[in-house]
Parts: C-alpha cells; structure tokens; sequence
C-alpha cells in the first residue's frame, strides 16, 4: 500500500521512523504469498473464512448441528420443581434434613426444613417424561427433549457460576462458549454477528464478560441486540450521502493498513477493521432482521407476541428473532431472561410466585420455537440448550424459597443430533446430589462442540505458555445423549 505520508518511510514529524523489517517478519510476508491466491478464494464463502483472518481448524467430524440457540435461565431454576419429580419431598415435607441426610454449606445458611414442591407433575409423550405444572407448554415437546438430571458445577455463587457456565472457567475474562464455537467453526453468515445475545433486560451476574472473546480476538465476542426496535443502537446510516461513508470506510482501511506495513498486523487493529466492515453490513440487514412483518399473524399469537404478560411477549420476540438469525446464519444466539418485576429464577424465598413468574415468561416462547424449528427442518440442524447456572437445594431458605445447589441439577438439550425423549442421570431420592453419570459442565461443552463438528481437545489457541481450550484439561462428550 502506499504510504500516505510520504517522507522517506518516515512520518511528516520526521521524529519517528519505523523500524526496519526483520529476516523474520520477510520470510513470513514472502511465505504467505502464493497461499494468499488460494486463501482469497476460499475467504469469499464465510464457512471457510474465519473473522481474524486466520484458517479454521473445524470441523473435524460429521456436522449434526450448524447452530446453537442457548436459553440462558439467570439465577438457577429449581430442579425437583421443573424435570426432575421427587415423591420423597412429598413424604418428609417440614421435617428436619440434618436428621435425613448431609446437608452441605448453603451460600445463605438460612437452612430451614425439607421443602415438597408446590407444583404437580405428570407424564408427557411417548417418552412419558415427568414435567411439572411449571411449564404446560414445554410439557408438550418432551419427545424432542434430552433431559440430563445428573448435571453439576464447581461454584454455589453467581458470578462464578455463570463465567463457569459460559466459559468453562470461574475466572473473569476468559472467552465465552459463543466465542469458542465461532473461533473453531467461522460465521455462515456475512452481514451480522456470527455470536449473538439477545437481551431480554437481565444481564447476568458477571455482567458482558459472560459473553466475551477473552484472549481470542476480539472480533469473537457476543454482540448484544435488544428484542425490539432497531435492536442495536446507532444502525441507522450516519452518512446520508450515498457512496460518503463507503468513502470515509475506504480511507480508515487505508490508513489502518499503512499502520499495519509500518508496525506490523495486531488483534486490535484487524478486529477494529472488520467491525467497522461488519457494522457497514449490518446497516442493511439488522432492520430486516429485526422486522416481524412478514411473520404470520398465527405465529406470533403462537409465540406469545400477544400474550397479556409483557415478559411473555418480549422472551416471545427473543425467540422469534433467534429463530430468523439462525436461518441467515448466525453461528451462536444466546437469550437472556425478561425482567418479570421481581428476581430471576434465584428464589431465596417466596418460590412459588418467583417461579410461576418466570416459567409464565419463557415456557409459551420455548415451545413454538421448538416446534416452529421442526416444521421449517431447522431442529435437526440447530442445538437448543436450556440451562441455569445451577440448580435449588430439596430444603427450604427460611421458610418458602431454596437456596443454591450446585450438586445436582437439570438441563435439556434438544435437536442438533440430540437423542429425543430421553432421560440423562439421577440425582438422590430427594433431588439434592447427582448420585448415576455425574455430568460436569466441561461434559456439556465437549457435547455441544462434538454435535457441532468440533474436536473439543482439538479446539485450542496457545496463551499464557499452554494451549487454552473452553474445556480446559477435562470435558467427555456424552454419547448417551446423541442420536
């Protein structure tokens, strides 16, 4: 490229001249030149390209699912009140749990007596699989369900919990699953995100860090949309002029490149060049993304848009629209929860309006997405994953919530290569501890990446004198659960 400041490779200063190109740095750049011919063809399809410019190391095996739809339920959903039915509450409701088994150190230790759930369950499907009264519509999907009880994690307290289930780390910073799924796979598609979030209003404890890139590049990170309006701030054009601001886009690259030449290339730099480009893009498609107009009357009222509880009609739109950017092809969407006026689902008292409240939000959306995806022939090819942080202890908090319990809890996948209408794991006799295939969230990782083509030990980036992956040193897939 030609240098805009033409002063003898120097800058018009004349105070600082660029540092001479190393034997290293000449052998690389001469090296990448005939492989660039073939890189720039196969760079112009974005299931070959990857967003920092480097190749792809996935997939490594047969494809099930092409993309994720993750429902996040922020706070930890009670497992012996939603998918995993335990008579024994019933039979010792406000008895003492010390005196029934080894009660652990609660986050609180409020710890008050055995707790019976409030709600019913019955079985649905030919799989015959128990749901609680908590989610009448999921109930009716329960054949397309792997519902894995034997789920654990390492952290009782949110913060931890969620960078665990989003990371595979409790520690702050390190690249979210949505990340690690893009780095290995690239986005299909070119005019939006390949990881986005859909936020319904509650960000997660541990704030934006649950959705980040950490150590990859930066152009992995989650982007957040809202699920109504223009959904991203700023999309409309600043530019009025036609042709002005691709000019003014023209020149950044220009400039940004002549720094590339001078100081060499730098994560920062290529990521700032490709979101402007991606932004550029966006312009056009995120408004028709985000338009349901051409949704059908039918399926909106199917969804909940015309529900008479907001947090229905606006987890209804998350659905909705995670539905239409997998079909253009955006590789990871993650929904956050609705605001329902109260807490998200960490009940420390008062459960069973807390509950209610929330399972009214999401269960209505859920299931038109999941059968909206089955009559399109989009569920075979797209994972959906339903999962708290962690689960609720089988005793009360004072004297009606229930305190955290990473012990043993449920999660259900569905679609994707997932095995339907299956039941994964046990916990004990009162839903406390996961006692048959004890499942880690490093196992659920491994899963999610093998249905999606990904070696997850094959997965990695070199940081920090090691080679990093989203499953650390652990992670098993779970054969029992795929198809």
């Amino acid at each position: 490229m030609k240098n805009p400041f033409p002063n003898n490779g120097s800058y018009p200063c004349g105070r600082f001249q660029s540092a001479p190109t190393t034997r290293r740095q000449m052998l690389t750049n001469c090296a990448s030149g005939f492989g660039a011919i073939a890189l720039a063809g196969l760079q112009s399809d974005a299931a070959f390209a990857s967003v920092s410019g480097q190749p792809l190391h996935g997939p490594h095996h047969a494809v099930r699912a092409k993309n994720v739809i993750f429902l996040y339920m922020d706070g930890g959903p009670s497992q012996i009140d939603t998918f995993d039915p335990k008579p024994m509450l019933a039979k010792f409701d406000g008895k003492d749990p010390s005196k029934l088994f080894n009660v652990e150190p609660t986050q609180f230790n409020n710890n008050g007596n055995v707790l019976a759930s409030p709600w019913k369950f019955n079985q649905y499907g030919e799989s015959g699989i128990p749901v609680s009264d908590l989610f009448p519509h999921v109930a009716t999907c329960v054949d397309e369900l792997a519902v894995m009880r034997s789920m654990v994690s390492e952290f009782p307290e949110h913060t931890f919990a969620n960078y665990f289930l989003h990371s595979g780390s409790g520690l702050q910073g390190r690249p979210s699953m949505g990340a690690w799924v893009n780095y290995g796979l690239g986005s299909e598609c070119q005019n939006l995100p390949g990881f986005v979030v859909i936020n319904g209003g509650l960000i997660p404890p541990g704030g934006l860090d649950c959705f980040g890139s950490g150590f990859l590049p930066a152009s992995y990170q989650g982007s957040i949309f809202k699920p109504s309006g223009s959904g991203v701030a700023n999309i409309d054009p600043t530019e009025k002029i036609a042709g002005r601001q691709r000019q003014k886009l023209d020149l950044i690259a220009k400039l940004d490149g002549f720094a590339v030449d001078n100081f060499g290339a730098h994560d920062s730099l290529d990521s700032a060049i490709r979101n402007y480009e991606l932004a550029y893009a966006m312009q056009m498609a995120v408004p028709e993304v985000m338009s349901l107009a051409d949704e059908p009357g039918y399926l909106q009222k199917q969804y909940g848009m015309e529900s008479e509880y907001e947090p229905t009609r606006t987890y209804a739109a998350q659905c909705l629209l995670a539905r239409r950017m997998i079909e253009r092809g955006v590789r990871f969407v993650e929904l956050t929860c609705p605001s329902v006026g109260g807490d998200r689902w960490d009940q420390h008292s008062n459960l069973k309006q807390g509950h209610e409240n929330n399972a009214r939000a999401v269960d209505q959306p859920i299931a038109a997405l999941l059968k909206d995806l089955r009559a399109r022939g989009l569920l075979d090819e797209t994972l959906v994953v339903w999962a708290g942080e962690f689960g609720r202890t089988p005793f009360a908090q004072g004297k009606n919530g229930r305190d955290h319990n990473p012990f043993g809890f449920t999660i259900w996948m569905a679609g994707g290569g997932v095995k339907p209408g299956t039941i994964y794991g046990a916990t004990d006799e009162f839903g406390y501890k996961a006692v048959e295939n004890r499942t880690e969230i490093h196992d659920l990782h491994a899963t999610m990446l093998h249905l999606m083509g990904v070696d997850h030990t094959r997965s990695t980036l070199r940081f920090s004198g090691r080679d990093m992956r989203l499953t650390d040193v652990k992670g098993h897939v779970i054969h029992d659960v795929i198809a």
